[in-house]
Formats: C-alpha cells, structure tokens, sequence
C-alpha cells in the first residue's frame, strides 16, 4: 500500500513508519524537521511542508490508500493542536479524494468499560481533570472528523503510553475499550493501527487499544 504518516517524528509516528516500511509499504512521512525522522528506506519519501496549509500537504497525500496521523498535543500548554492541524490534513485529503483516515486520540475521550472497578475509574477521573484541555481538543478533533461524510475514518484510543518493544498482544474494543487497560506501547499502538487500515469493521469507529 501506498501511505502518507503525519506526526512521523513523534513516538507512534515514527513507529508506524518503521512498522510500515518492514511491511513493505510505501511510505510517505510528513514532517516539519526531516533531522528529527533517523528512518531511511527506498520505500521512503520524507516530506518536509507547513501543516497549516492543506494546498502545501496536497502533494503528500495524492493517490495515497491510506493517511495515518499520530499528531496532537505533547502537553497542556499544546492544547489546541490536535484539532487545528487535523482541519488540515482534512482539508487535504478532500481536495485529493483522499478517504482513509486513522489518527490517534486517547482512552478517556471514548466510554469507560462497565467492568472497570473503583480504582480504574478514579484514576481516569484524575487524569481527565489534570489534561482536560488536551482531551477537550481531542474530542473537538473527534467531532471534527466525524462530520466529514467524505472521510472513511478509524480513531484509535490508547491509554498511558510507555516506550516498549512491539509484542502484538494487545487487545482491542471496537465502539469501546478494552476493560483494565491502563497502559500500552507505542509501537503497539502503531501496529494496532496498521492491522486496522483495511479492516472494514473498524471505519468510522472509536477502538480502544490497551494490554
């Protein structure tokens, strides 16, 4: 396949092009510094634009089978960045016809898991409250993307992240989250996305993604 990674010099960026590129695929990683991407490859295209123009992404986004975008806020005081750049990318891929779309949100922005028990849900209760403006942006880029009738999207929802070594054996809950998962990989996360490109069960779907 033929995919376009914004967000490539990010930690599930630069996994799922790695990921990608040892897949076979052809990738074309989006970025604003190309130092910051220690990845090269024959399959390799490294695209150096301004993520505020969609006309500047067109390029890197034309005849493309899929676009997955690991962008959003590194922190608090990103907040807002998710959603802007996201306006972007769509812009983008509308211009281009450009359909499928995955792109990371987070585990508290979709529903909480019945069977969780006390514990897991005052945790989430915390973390909702300390970086409630990097998840109001992610559920504004969510609804953002959902209006898109034009866009076959999937939003992965990962709990806390860790740098692990990818393992594959991470669950998923398509509509949900996966019950006591508090923490995954990044480079499972970015696996867990590439399986989903061409799952049809998952588009225009919120996944919960945890160990």
């Amino acid at each position: 396949m033929k995919l376009t990674v914004f967000g490539a010099t990010g930690g599930i960026g630069k996994e799922i092009v790695r990921q990608a590129l040892d897949a076979g695929h052809e990738v074309t990683a989006v970025v604003r510094d190309p130092a910051r991407l220690p990845l090269t490859g024959e399959r390799l295209e490294v695209f150096r634009a301004d993520l505020t123009d969609p006309a500047a992404l067109r390029p890197a986004v034309s005849g493309r089978d899929a676009v997955l975008s690991g962008l959003g806020a590194r922190g608090r005081s990103d907040a807002g960045v998710a959603v802007r750049l996201t306006r972007t990318v769509l812009a983008a891929l509308e211009a281009e016809k450009v359909r499928r779309l995955l792109l990371v949100s987070a585990a508290p922005v979709g529903p909480e898991p019945e069977e969780d028990g006390f514990l897991d849900r005052a945790m989430r209760g915390v973390v909702s409250a300390v970086l409630k403006d990097v998840y109001t942006d992610l559920r504004e880029m969510e609804a953002e993307v959902a209006a898109r009738s034009g866009v076959d999207w999937t939003v992965v929802r990962p709990p806390r992240l860790r740098d692990k070594p990818l393992t594959g054996g991470y669950r998923t809950a398509v509509g949900g989250f996966p019950p006591k998962g508090r923490f995954i990989g990044r480079a499972d996360v970015a696996h867990a996305m590439l399986a989903m490109v061409d799952d049809p069960a998952t588009l225009r779907q919120g996944v919960g993604v945890a160990y």
